[in-house]
């Protein structure tokens, strides 16, 4: 390849101004040439071109640990503004949004003394810090009578009925618009837990089952929903934070209809472990989940940091 100066885009200084908006610092991005700067800016371009076609249907993939910090607001923010149009997810979720309708996490710290913390009935998730009674005993007291209720109208619900009875039931709860579950209901984006049972509201399923044999949790029925939402749209979008699960279930369905046409990734992992939640959008193109001609980037990098500022920058522009 022969280098032409003449065509070459050159590098640009980032010129930081007081009150500068995200938007303005990311729109600079773009321009300094400079490593994840670049991809973020490249993503948002990408994350905006995908919300404001109308013929695109746009999945948001996260896992359950971003719920647990601050970041829930920013994920709650794309559902109550209608800015997406699935989400599928982890079970954790569910267990982080709920509990915190009702109680709090506090600031912790990574070197803190588990051993100690578990004496003390409290957990940790990185540098957040969740004692007992703010989750998993504050999930059985609140989320055991919703399922008899529940019950009492439907016995048989896929995971996206579930949730979105759950969140109805939330109507009326002092903090219910904080929480992403309620916006799903509110606004009718369908929400999908491939692993339901892996969690504390998974393990409320099957305490409740112990007396109710009767009661199912179709998985199947989601799969039949998910085929449908993506055979039904002419184009697809997905912004996928982090990997697993919810990750390649996103990624599966959408090779049934030649691929995603739009993907950003953000993640912290590596590729060459051969892991799903660190391969690159480039090898999903070579199963066909990705469209050869889609537009798509990874931006490396914590979630916690990234997805705010994306998101920032994205409301502005919108």
């Amino acid at each position: 390849m022969k280098f032409d100066p003449g065509k070459a885009k050159p590098v640009k200084d980032i010129a930081l101004e007081k009150s500068m908006k995200v938007s303005e610092l990311i729109e600079q991005f773009s321009s300094t040439g400079g490593f994840t700067a670049k991809k973020l800016a490249d993503a948002v371009d990408i994350v905006e071109e995908m919300v404001r076609d109308e013929k695109t249907t746009v999945f948001l993939s996260y896992p359950a640990a971003i719920i647990s910090t601050g970041v829930r607001g920013v994920v709650k923010e794309l559902a109550r503004r209608k800015l997406v149009d699935v989400m599928i997810t982890t079970c954790g979720t569910l267990d982080h949004d709920l509990a915190r309708v009702w109680r709090d996490y506090y600031h912790g710290s990574f070197m803190l003394d588990d051993a100690e913390l578990h004496r003390l009935g409290v957990n940790r998730i990185g540098n957040v810090i969740t004692p007992n009674e703010c989750y998993g005993i504050i999930i059985e007291e609140k989320i055991l009578p919703m399922l008899e209720d529940i019950y009492r109208e439907k016995k048989r619900l896929s995971t996206r009925e579930l949730i979105w009875e759950v969140g109805k039931r939330l109507e009326g709860e002092e903090n219910a618009e904080s929480s992403i579950i309620y916006w799903c209901w509110k606004n009718r984006i369908p929400v999908f837990v491939p692993g339901i049972t892996d969690g504390a509201f998974g393990s409320q399923l099957w305490i409740f089952y112990q007396q109710h044999k009767d009661f199912t949790v179709d998985v199947l029925k989601d799969e039949c929903e998910l085929s449908d939402i993506v055979y039904s749209s002419e184009k697809t979008g997905a912004l996928i934070i982090g990997g697993g699960i919810s990750k390649h279930h996103t990624i599966w369905w959408n090779q049934f209809k030649d691929g995603l046409d739009y993907a950003v990734y953000v993640t912290t992992a590596v590729e060459w472990d051969g892991s799903l939640s660190g391969a690159r959008p480039r090898e999903a193109v070579s199963w066909g989940k990705i469209n050869e001609k889609a537009r798509k980037v990874t931006v490396e990098g914590d979630a916690t940091v990234i997805l705010p500022l994306m998101v920032c920058a994205l409301l502005d522009r919108l």
